[in-house]
């Protein structure tokens, strides 16, 4: 009988009792409906009828029923009552909320791939996650005045989205941080703010790629900038790193690329650091190619040790490199702020793509971002990361010396926010990332992070979220686990 159907599911379904009463009839007469229960052509019992057995008001009983036939679940039919639409799909063509099941519904084998590559669902704050900054020393109350300052003074345009590339003075902020801190030439006017890197290297792809093309990526490579390119249908390749950085070959040039993203300042994420020669041969290989680089200087900001390494696009005298940063290391992710220096000649496309595609805004958190440099807010906050991280990354250098030795040593270390603890191929990785996990711990194995070489292990080991107590806890474990890894692949054993 449906009224005891209807009775059953609205007592039992899960959530409804915070639904209205004439809501929870009605998700009940649909499910019953979707379901097959009642079938195209069944009529309904007469509202009298319904309101009698189900114990409700006749208001709440037509209010359930109007709203499926405004919906096209119900037809009502002069004279003879109210029926199930006999036009609605089979039960058998329907899942079981109502949505096709036949293969339209599949995802696209680019969004199979999007959704199953290199995925990164173990982003959690947790000692030595890879990729993720400190943000707890931000100055929030600082922050929130220049941003309540400037809604107070928004204009109707500030409020609009922005068509010229971004906020004037932030762009003029960026323009002389990076004249002055990585030898990049540009203007003003090349400078376009971002929502980040990601949405820098889509644009990119966007612009100077057309589907089927090939970008040539650093194999170990940065999974974010994989994501982007598979997004805008690019042919990936990847390119062998060595502690030189990205080492092209003539294999490589069989596959010519369009795009080519590297990481020279800090290898991501194998720390290595691009040596001049190396840089002079892959802006030699562009031009031959007539190829755009795209240089991400993720972390240029944090470097421990060394001289200063300069932009590739300060090298580059054909303005082929477009130069990618980002300001969610030096304050805080969420803050989602980033920027792309182009070519001349491409920056009025640039912008008007850029407006055309992502309606970009947030012009009073620009404004605020732009004063907080000005006023040497950014400069003082960087100076106390680049003491704080110093410290973190000394003490995990020093808690995993006792797993180092002829088997096992770091790169990457002179810079960054991670270092990558290098082991020997017999080790499995993924499974002593996975035995580090269950200790409660996050690092992530080198060799999920590569695209066809299978000859780098190790581990990616991040020390910016990871306190100096933390480390002082944390790091012996680490370093022991790691060490029973390698005695136990020297001995054959399964590590």
């Amino acid at each position: 009988m449906l009224s005891e159907l209807l009775l059953t599911d609205m007592h039992h379904n899960s959530g409804a009792a915070a639904l209205p009463l004439h809501r929870r009839l009605y998700e009940g007469l649909r499910r019953a409906i979707l379901n097959g229960h009642l079938a195209g052509g069944d009529r309904l019992p007469s509202s009298r009828e319904l309101t009698q057995d189900l114990q409700l008001s006749r208001n709440t009983v037509m209010a359930a029923l109007n709203q499926l036939s405004a919906e096209g679940y119900l037809v009502s039919r002069v004279g003879s009552g109210t029926f199930v639409n006999e036009q609605l799909p089979s039960p058998r063509l329907r899942g079981r909320t109502g949505r096709t099941t036949h293969a339209g519904a599949r995802l696209s084998r680019r969004g199979t791939a999007l959704a199953t590559q290199f995925t990164s669902a173990e982003l959690e704050i947790q000692p030595f996650t890879p990729g993720v900054a400190d943000f707890s020393a931000f100055p929030v109350a600082l922050w929130q005045r220049l941003q309540n300052k400037h809604w107070r003074m928004s204009y109707p345009d500030m409020l609009d989205y922005c068509y010229s590339g971004g906020h004037a003075p932030l762009r003029r902020a960026v323009t002389d941080y990076l004249r002055v801190s990585r030898s990049v030439p540009l203007d003003m006017d090349q400078v376009i703010i971002t929502s980040g890197t990601q949405q820098s290297l889509e644009l990119c792809a966007q612009m100077l790629a057309d589907h089927g093309d090939t970008v040539w990526l650093e194999d170990p490579a940065y999974w974010g900038a994989v994501k982007a390119f598979m997004a805008s249908g690019l042919r990936t390749h990847g390119v062998l790193v060595d502690a030189d950085g990205m080492a092209p070959t003539a294999a490589d040039e069989r596959h010519a690329p369009r795009l080519i993203y590297t990481t020279p300042s800090h290898q991501y994420p194998t720390g290595a650091v691009m040596s001049l020669a190396r840089r002079q041969q892959l802006l030699a290989l562009a031009q031959k190619h007539q190829a755009w680089v795209l240089e991400d200087d993720y972390d240029s900001e944090f470097r421990f040790s060394g001289p200063p390494i300069s932009s590739l696009a300060g090298l580059s005298p054909d303005e082929r490199v477009l130069y990618l940063g980002s300001f969610s290391k030096v304050l805080y992710p969420g803050l989602k702020l980033g920027y792309l220096v182009v070519p001349k000649a491409l920056a009025p496309a640039f912008r008007q793509a850029h407006y055309d595609l992502n309606r970009p805004g947030q012009m009073p958190l620009q404004a605020a971002l732009a004063e907080f440099i000005e006023l040497g807010h950014f400069a003082s906050a960087l100076r106390k990361a680049r003491h704080s991280y110093a410290q973190r990354r000394q003490q995990l250098l020093d808690a995993l010396q006792p797993c180092l030795g002829p088997h096992a040593h770091i790169s990457g270390a002179e810079q960054g926010l991670h270092l990558c603890l290098r082991l020997p191929t017999t080790v499995d990785d993924q499974a002593l990332a996975l035995r580090i996990a269950q200790q409660g711990m996050t690092v992530r194995a080198l060799s999920a992070y590569c695209l066809q070489r299978s000859d780098a292990k190790g581990l990616v080991i991040g020390y910016g979220y990871a306190t100096l107590e933390d480390i002082a806890h944390w790091g012996p474990v680490l370093a022991s686990t790691v060490k029973r890894a390698l005695a136990a692949g020297r001995s054959g054993k399964k590590s």
